[in-house]
């Protein structure tokens, strides 16, 4: 588990330290991607169909690539595209924003957690 946690956090790492040679622009994508990696770890988690555990750490840090991409691709474009009169509130709103999600994220992924261990296919 710690290794794994390790390899988002490489991901992450990585990513967000991309921002000084390349942004990009349609974080959106980024999102949806996200949303694909969730949509596959859910059906893995219930039926267990990835055949090594490998794919599971590339995909891992894949999803540490996108969220980090996603915060500094998003702070970067505050910076860039909010006037200078409203870019400390836009990043200290985008800052709350952001912790929000991620302990939605935290209380949502209790409840699926639950779900998918009541009713794991395997």
């Amino acid at each position: 588990s710690s290794g794994i946690n390790a390899e988002y956090g490489v991901g992450v790492t990585v990513s967000r330290s991309s921002a000084s040679f390349y942004h990009f622009k349609h974080v959106h994508i980024l999102s949806i991607l996200q949303c694909v990696n969730l949509v596959y770890f859910v059906c893995e988690a219930r039926y267990a169909f990835t055949p090594h555990i490998s794919i599971i750490i590339i995909l891992i840090f894949w999803e540490g690539l996108l969220g980090g991409g996603c915060y500094v691709n998003s702070f970067y474009a505050i910076y860039e595209q909010v006037p200078h009169h409203k870019r400390e509130y836009a990043l200290g709103l985008a800052s709350v924003s952001d912790s929000c999600g991620i302990v939605l994220a935290g209380i949502l992924a209790t409840f699926l957690h639950n779900y998918i261990c009541k009713f794991r296919a395997y």
